[in-house]
């Protein structure tokens, strides 16, 4: 355990904000993840639906540093091409 002041309070803080991100990180990949069951089950609708819940959070969580951007860039991409895909078909 740290000593001084300010690394105790830098633990603390961590503590929160490790918190933070595993939260946020798990509602990013619940979000993914219903895109995903959609597709599979060959719901253009709810795919779509689901992609316009998901596309806003891969965008603000990778302008906040939580994922890269280029891993979201890369998840749009191929969800759009999924989705596409199932709507041509």
């Amino acid at each position: 355990m740290a000593n001084i002041k300010s690394s105790k309070k830098r633990a603390k803080q961590m503590v929160v904000r490790n918190a933070r991100n595993v939260a946020q990180r798990s509602q990013l990949r619940t979000a993914v993840k219903r895109v995903l069951k959609a597709l599979n089950a060959n719901d253009a609708a709810a795919a779509t639906e689901a992609f316009t819940v998901a596309q806003p959070l891969l965008d603000r969580f990778a302008a906040r540093g939580l994922i890269h951007k280029n891993k979201a860039a890369r998840h749009k991409s191929r969800l759009t091409a999924r989705i596409k895909a199932l709507k041509a078909a």
